[in-house]
């Protein structure tokens, strides 16, 4: 028999304990997760993820409690008013949003941290306090208000800590993953840590009093399960959303990565193009002061009346050779100022070259008579690759060579381009005979903006990388070479060139 003023004693079912943990450190995970989404999204995404968030958090946290108090078993029936408990709900819902509001904010400094806690510890603590006064049982509940003042304090350090947490792992550091699971656990057992000395505060004493309990229900071991159930699915579906929504977010940067790198390429072909002016001109004027001079020929030998017509004819064929040689330069031209997706095709490596090497050989004679020579293999196996894009990382490489023998006195200026086979690759060499790298800068040189020339921009070896990377290659220099030295490699498709 139960004495009137003696306390009721109690004890905690060591498997719901355990569950209630589990829960807590879930939704401390999750709480991780979405602070991550909510600072990474803007407008009506972030909005929803805010209230998603919250919502999920807030059961979880709020599940939390009401297992670790139905682990509490006393010798009197307990049920609880369920408005009071949804009451509670609400609370822990709002602290949740009022938390992924606070981690959510570009900067949190200490001040605002503090003040921050402050608020969401006395929340949590008002949702531990309020779901106590949801239990209805005949019995009077007494609270050692220092066990009380303890349990808030550690509301609102724990509440530091997560915040901290939470604004720290927000923005998804690389390889986080474990980091965010050990602070998980190290949040969860604070959270049960909280709300066990809460429990704590409290002494349950008979009483003959009638109780109100129009809206109590009671809750079976088979409830407590369910309810447990119920929030590791929410957390569960919380946590694989922003998976999902990580996802398609780092998609969605990767697709504007790779729009910005093909801008970025065309701004840099259209460079390039500009500084090869005279010899595009040239390579242009040639074919056509050709034409004009074969055509007043032919029209000579016409006003002649008697026009020797073998001698007609090799005119007439001359200006279509030459007109289909100033078609093929301009169509070259085009080709690389236009702007568009890559196109990947079948390529013979060395007609790529050769088409190149037609575009700057006016450029190397005015850079004080730069002779080119060719060493291509025969035979190469064909590439899968962008004739545009290719022919880009060989004008640049053709050029940042010729412009390094600018001012060579000493020696003569060559140029060597090479292909040969290399393993399953393709492997092309761009050497001139300057004074070669910097032993200091060689390091640097495909950083963007690194540039060793008064009037570069330090793009063009960073885009050429980029390309032929893209492409399955490499691109690097080789050092202690005789002048510089730039190679690169291209996967080859299997088929031999016919």
């Amino acid at each position: 028999m139960i004495s009137a003023n003696a306390a009721l004693t109690g004890s905690y079912d060591p498997l719901q304990v355990a569950l209630s943990v589990l829960i807590a450190v879930s939704a401390s995970y999750a709480a991780l997760d979405l602070a991550g989404r909510v600072t990474a999204t803007r407008g009506r995404a972030r909005l929803a993820w805010l209230i998603g968030g919250s919502t999920a958090m807030g059961i979880g946290i709020w599940a939390m409690h009401y297992i670790g108090m139905l682990a509490f078993r006393l010798p009197v029936p307990v049920e609880y008013d369920w408005p009071t408990a949804l009451l509670s709900l609400l609370v822990g819902i709002l602290c949740s949003a009022f938390a992924l509001v606070v981690v959510s904010r570009r900067r949190m400094g200490l001040t605002y941290a503090l003040i921050g806690s402050a608020i969401m510890g006395c929340g949590i603590a008002a949702l531990h306090y309020i779901a106590m006064a949801a239990m209805r049982l005949p019995a009077e509940c007494r609270f050692d208000f220092r066990l009380v003042a303890l349990s808030v304090a550690l509301a609102i350090v724990f509440s530091f800590v997560a915040l901290w947490l939470e604004f720290y792992f927000r923005d998804e550091p690389k390889n986080s993953a474990w980091r965010k699971l050990g602070s998980a656990l190290v949040m969860g057992v604070a959270i049960s840590a909280m709300h066990y000395t809460g429990a704590a505060a409290a002494t349950f004493i008979p009483a003959a009093s009638a109780l109100d309990q129009s809206h109590a229900v009671s809750i079976s071991s088979l409830g407590t399960l369910g309810i447990a159930a119920a929030t590791l699915q929410v957390l569960g579906v919380a946590v694989l959303s922003s998976l999902v929504d990580r996802r398609f977010d780092a998609q969605a940067l990767e697709l504007a990565l790779a729009q910005a790198r093909l801008e970025l390429a065309h701004v840099a072909r259209i460079a390039t193009m500009g500084e090869l002016t005279a010899s595009i001109a040239h390579e242009i004027n040639q074919p056509l002061t050709a034409v004009v001079t074969n055509g007043n020929f032919a029209l000579r030998q016409i006003a002649s009346g008697a026009p020797n017509l073998e001698e007609l004819r090799e005119a007439i064929a001359e200006i279509v050779n030459d007109g289909t040689r100033a078609s093929a330069v301009i169509s070259r031209i085009r080709a690389l100022l236009q702007k568009g997706a890559p196109d990947r095709v079948e390529l013979d490596i060395n007609e790529v070259i050769q088409e190149v090497t037609i575009l700057v050989r006016h450029e190397a004679t005015l850079s004080g008579g730069v002779s080119v020579r060719l060493d291509l293999a025969a035979d190469l196996p064909r590439v899968l690759g962008d004739r545009v894009q290719l022919q880009q990382v060989l004008i640049n490489l053709i050029i940042n060579s010729i412009e390094a023998m600018r001012t060579l006195t000493d020696r003569p200026r060559q140029l060597l381009i090479k292909s040969a086979k290399n393993a399953d690759a393709v492997l092309i060499q761009v050497q001139d005979s300057g004074k070669g790298l910097d032993p200091e800068q060689a390091g640097r040189i495909f950083e963007p903006f690194f540039t060793t020339k008064p009037q570069g921009i330090g793009m063009g070896l960073s885009i050429s990388r980029s390309i032929i990377e893209s492409h399955g290659g490499r691109l690097w220099t080789v050092p202690g070479s005789s002048g510089a030295l730039f190679q690169f490699t291209l996967p080859t498709n299997g088929n031999s060139v016919s």
